[in-house]
């Protein structure tokens, strides 16, 4: 491993990783042309550098358009790029759930969470071919791009996993320009040596950064943005930042959405057990997303569905039922197919946005300006076919608008293919 990331040393005859196909308005994954998602070092002194411009009507959500996956799990030099709404596709074991859980943990990194909190059980991120170098030294690299108001931005990660969880590279890049770029000098010190743009009367600031957090989200608490370098740094950083942890990783647990709940904040949670306390909220707050909302249950549940209730119990606590009309008993949820809470649940996610669901929100972007990525593994988990497609539209529409984008992992995407607006990414053992 060389100074500037882990990390990951091949055999000399490594297995190929998944390869990849996509169908629909997305571009196919490809390989990239060499492991140029590792930071890497040496930069001449920058030429001027102009001030950002102000945002472009038509790009004032920043958006994370691709996932590169250079040393991770099963995947080597992976790109995966990702469209307003893209389902992975693959057998079990192809990596599908691999590309979500890289997101989110790019997401955790942003929104500021310590490396161990993001990475629980890090020596499983190593990949299986990867071989320890000299110091018993293994790790994984990913990364992203962020297209928004700066422009096409690409941040980069190396962790190191082994003997010791750190970040040891990261590159922050923007129109070919490196805009900061971290590695370890030290090994026996909790830090890595950092440099950013400046292109004032000096090319680069340099000051040691934590190894446990990512370098990008505290470029905004230690660049002055005085200088048109460091403005063009500002502007990459927060953009980097707002995209990435924008994101609300969701796993419906139909058993746990069973059982009544007490009345709370109303924030879905990602396993979704609290489902009538936000039902609660949605039908009192916004009535046309709750009616919405109804459609969607008539169209997935079994049955005649005339709406929505939550009924208070004499304990306090919430249980929510399906109205089955004029003259008929109400059905409680805990009876329910598997399928039918998921599907509820997942149509609750798309339908409410950031304002309802357990995310850290960007309090600086006004709402209107707002979005959210919904990662959603197992998406079709328990569905039929007809609920699967019936979900995958409404994704599609509310994708359409722009302010929810949907990552989904599924075994078949039979039942989306042919939905305007679906990208399906076929992931090929």
């Amino acid at each position: 491993m060389n100074d500037n990331g882990p990390l990951v040393t091949e055999p000399r005859s490594p297995s190929a990783s998944a390869s990849a196909s996509a169908s629909g308005p997305g571009k196919s994954p490809s390989r990239s042309a060499g492991p140029g998602s590792a930071p890497h070092g040496g930069h001449a002194a920058p030429a001027a550098v102009a001030a950002p411009s102000p945002p472009a009507a038509t790009a004032v959500r920043p958006t994370v358009t691709e996932v590169r996956l250079s040393a991770f799990r099963t995947h080597r030099s992976a790109v995966f790029r990702l469209a307003p709404l893209t389902l992975i596709a693959g057998a079990s074991g192809s990596g599908k759930t691999s590309v979500l859980q890289a997101y989110e943990a790019l997401g955790g990194l942003a929104g500021g969470a310590p490396l161990g909190e993001v990475f629980a059980d890090p020596e499983s991120c190593v990949p299986e071919w990867a071989e320890a170098d000299a110091q018993g030294r293994r790790g994984f690299r990913i990364g992203c791009t962020v297209d928004g108001p700066a422009g096409a931005v690409r941040l980069d990660v190396a962790v190191q996993a082994e003997p010791r969880l750190r970040i040891v590279g990261e590159r922050l890049t923007c129109g070919g320009r490196v805009l900061l770029r971290t590695a370890l000098r030290d090994p026996e010190r909790s830090a890595v040596q950092a440099e950013w743009l400046t292109a004032g009367s000096v090319p680069v600031t340099r000051a040691p950064l934590p190894d446990d957090r990512l370098g990008t989200a505290l470029l905004p608490l230690r660049v002055a943005g005085k200088t048109a370098g460091q403005l063009l740094v500002l502007a990459a950083a927060e953009q980097a930042v707002v995209a990435l942890r924008s994101v609300f990783a969701c796993d419906p647990r139909p058993w746990g959405m069973r059982r009544p709940v007490a009345a709370d904040d109303g924030r879905l949670r990602r396993n979704c057990e609290n489902l009538a306390g936000v039902l609660h909220r949605t039908r009192d707050q916004c009535a046309r997303r709750y009616a919405r909302l109804t459609a969607a249950a008539r169209a997935g549940c079994r049955g005649e569905v005339a709406g929505l209730a939550v009924e208070q119990l004499p304990d306090g606590m919430l249980r929510a039922l399906l109205d089955r009309g004029p003259g008929r008993a109400a059905t409680p949820v805990e009876r329910l197919g598997e399928g039918e809470l998921r599907f509820l649940a997942l149509a609750l996610v798309l339908l409410t946005g950031p304002g309802v669901l357990a995310v850290d929100r960007a309090a600086e972007i006004p709402d209107a300006y707002q979005s959210l990525t919904v990662l959603a593994d197992g998406f079709d988990r328990a569905l039929d076919a007809g609920q699967a497609r019936e979900l995958v539209s409404l994704a599609a529409e509310t994708a359409a608008r722009g302010h929810v984008r949907l990552v989904g992992a599924v075994c078949d995407a039979s039942f989306a293919r042919g939905v305007e607006g679906v990208s399906v990414v076929d992931l090929v053992p």
